[in-house]
């Protein structure tokens, strides 16, 4: 069962590794660089409404597999259609291109919830412990997402042939996944092959499938389970503890998409500046930014214990300090004698993802009532890409525009100019850095009755 579900979370996030962290190059090179803010505050939106309304259709169906498999088939289908309208539009409308990446949201991005549910139950069902288990299956999702990005970063397509390079300073270099749309067609099939393997994942024995006059008793059956919306936002919302937890999350969730929008763009605008074209670095932007969830992965075992040992509020407080930190260094680094620093903030990110996010599921799933935790597991998705993420990715993108804008840039060794995100990158980063510590520093000073240890 381990085996299964790490290839699930492999499956998983290979079809957001495709994009997500190259996506902004792809619309700045379609002429809506200044936009990407809004495209990265889509996974926010679209997070408000649709994993909390699957998590509910999972719970009282019992079948979270199902509706993951559903999801991810109708999902890749959009992403394709994206696709199809990249590569026939290069200079790319903002009212075309922006629907179409929010229906696809909207459909994929409760896959991520679902995938949580399914996994928990299956593990249960099983005898594993979560707490101990989840990470080590988690990490394949991990491993998925940067095998993701580093084809995307070095694949190109042309004249019928599959070629790969390192460098944007040649022709075919200009033409890798990373910069085009190329990178969606990746995460439609990923997509699809995803959705055809949740087929064989086993049924929850806690699912109800029953016909004819057993359907009627059955719903009646459900309906008493699951309580109402209101009812269970009501039941959630009752406990100090939940409502504190679910307020940080929705600001520690500011964070989670700036990197994802703008580190890439930063990164590769160095190719730009006379004394750094050329570099290694700058040139392969998705590839260093790799080594961000190679860190994750790398971390993401230190959770289990770390809430064992230390409890939610420390683990959370040492998640909030790495975000900061990672901002810092993006801001006070270079692809030259500063390369260290980008590096260093690749690595932190392995905390700062796992310890507010993994261990946010983690702590969520222990402290909802057993009849809600599909409900539970979406409204963290609600509160934190969803509310946190949508605002916060939005005020980030005015902070950026504030000091950078895109501009052509002749490359040596090119032949046309490239698009590049060029300005004062330094002042960005900077006000990031200084929000993460000032959420951390209140995290600390609020004194809800967290439980202190998560329950082995």
């Amino acid at each position: 069962m381990k085996s299964r579900l790490s290839l699930l979370y492999f499956l998983q996030f290979s079809v957001w590794g495709c994009y997500l962290t190259c996506f902004g190059q792809f619309l700045g090179a379609g002429g809506l660089g200044g936009d990407i803010a809004w495209f990265y505050a889509a996974i926010g939106l679209v997070s408000i409404i649709t994993p909390s309304l699957f998590g509910r259709l999972a719970d009282r169906t019992g079948r979270p597999e199902r509706w993951l498999g559903l999801c991810h088939i109708a999902a890749a289908i959009v992403m394709l259609v994206l696709w199809r309208y990249g590569i026939t539009h290069p200079r790319l409308d903002f009212w075309v291109t922006y629907p179409l990446y929010l229906l696809f949201l909207s459909l994929y991005m409760p896959t991520m919830a679902l995938a949580n549910t399914a996994t928990f139950g299956l593990l249960d069902q099983s005898g594993y412990n979560t707490v101990t288990t989840f990470p080590s299956i988690r990490i394949w999702g991990t491993v998925g997402f940067v095998a993701a990005m580093w084809f995307v970063n070095s694949a190109y397509w042309e004249n019928g042939t599959l070629g790969f390079a390192f460098s944007d300073t040649s022709d075919p270099g200009r033409l890798r996944f990373q910069f085009n749309a190329m990178q969606m067609m990746c995460s439609g099939i990923m997509g699809i092959l995803t959705a055809v393997y949740t087929l064989t994942l086993p049924r929850l024995k806690s699912g109800i499938s029953l016909k004819g006059e057993d359907r009627l008793s059955a719903n009646t059956s459900i309906s008493k389970q699951h309580p109402s919306l209101i009812a269970s936002l009501k039941m959630m919302f009752s406990r100090r503890e939940i409502v504190i937890f679910l307020i940080f999350v929705i600001f520690s969730g500011v964070c989670l998409q700036i990197s994802n929008g703008f580190a890439t763009p930063f990164i590769s605008h160095f190719s730009g500046i006379a004394e750094y074209a050329g570099s290694l670095a700058s040139g392969n932007a998705t590839m260093l930014f790799s080594l961000s969830q190679i860190s994750e992965a790398a971390c993401i075992l230190l959770v289990g214990i770390s809430l064992k040992r230390k409890g939610i509020k420390w683990v959370y407080a040492i998640g909030l300090l790495a975000w900061s930190l990672r901002f810092l260094m993006l801001g006070t680094g270079n692809p030259d004698d500063g390369l260290w620093l980008l590096i260093g903030s690749m690595i932190v990110y392995g905390i700062a993802f796992n310890f507010i996010t993994i261990a946010g599921h983690l702590y969520i799933q222990q402290i909802a009532p057993d009849n809600m935790k599909g409900f539970a597991q979406g409204l963290m998705m609600f509160m934190s890409n969803g509310i946190g993420a949508t605002f916060g990715t939005i005020a980030a993108g005015a902070i950026v525009n504030r000091w950078c804008s895109w501009e052509m840039v002749t490359l040596p060794g090119s032949h046309a100019p490239m698009r590049l995100f060029m300005g004062n990158w330094e002042w960005p980063w900077l006000i990031f850095a200084a929000y993460a510590f000032l959420v951390m520093a209140a995290w600390l000073i609020c004194k809800p009755a967290f439980t202190t240890k998560s329950k082995a």
